[in-house]
């Protein structure tokens, strides 16, 4: 029963990891002695945050930019990871929203959001399968973990009519992959995370992006009385990336303080 949670040596991609909900699992991966691969669409702020990590947190921090919005951008990052030869965790944490009143949506708003919150998800684990094929066996499967929403689960407080659709839509292309790929030994969860100190939440409540405002207005709010921290997030993709969550197939956990469980 020892090392039940262990990720040491692991190789992980995650995607959107240079800030936010990304940027908090790949602290924990690598505090925890993952190598951490980290993508996201601007470069400057990947390899910066990159550095970062890796200078507070030791192992080693890889910056793969990349905008996964496309198969152009799919299809690079895949080649880029391929490279390494070895792939045991993929996070997909790559996010988009985009806020209008009904009336306005636009197509190009909708677009934007599918694009990246479920074809992007596809295409890029698709485009992977034969690294985390290689890397799973029956005894310690390689794992996928898409970052979903609560917002997928229950109706969303924004205007942002194409975010939480994309959201479900992501929560059931996981059971969809689950099944699929469980013999192969992959093994595909979800994270439905509720609110966190991110600047995609703050640009939503008027915190213009910032995270580094005060949040107790946002937390006091919810059951728990805050909103998550870095150690919430991490802890949970740890335990679906480790030997204690080996036999937990096709599911979507919230990590919200008891939102959806309260609504």
């Amino acid at each position: 029963m020892k090392n039940l949670f262990s990720i040491e040596g692991k190789v992980a991609l995650i995607t959107g990891g240079s800030r936010g909900i990304g940027e908090m699992i790949a602290a924990g991966f690598l505090a925890n002695g993952a190598k951490v691969y980290i993508s996201s669409r601007k470069a400057e702020v990947c390899d910066a945050t990159a550095k970062r990590l890796q200078e507070e947190y030791g192992g080693e921090c890889v910056s793969m930019p990349a905008d996964l919005s496309n198969l152009e951008g799919i299809n690079g990052l895949a080649d880029k990871i391929s490279q390494e030869g070895n792939l045991d965790i993929l996070v997909n944490n790559a996010g988009a929203s985009w806020g209008e009143p009904i009336d306005e949506y636009s197509e190009q708003g909708w677009d934007k959001v599918m694009d990246t919150n479920v074809k992007g998800v596809f295409f890029l684990t698709q485009k992977l399968l034969p690294l985390l094929r290689k890397s799973g066996t029956s005894e310690d499967p390689s794992r996928v973990i898409n970052i979903g929403s609560i917002d997928g689960i229950k109706t969303g407080l924004f205007d942002a009519f194409s975010y939480g659709p994309s959201k479900a839509a992501l929560h059931h292309l996981t059971r969809v992959l689950a099944a699929s790929l469980v013999k192969e030994n992959i093994i595909v969860n979800a994270i439905a995370p509720g609110p966190f100190p991110t600047w995609m939440l703050s640009t939503g409540v008027g915190g213009g992006g910032d995270v580094d405002i005060d949040w107790s207005s946002i937390g006091d709010t919810n059951p728990r009385g805050r909103v998550g921290t870095p150690e919430d997030i991490a802890g949970l993709a740890i335990f679906l990336s480790s030997r204690a969550g080996a036999y937990t197939v096709g599911q979507t956990i919230t990590c919200d303080g008891g939102v959806v469980a309260s609504s």
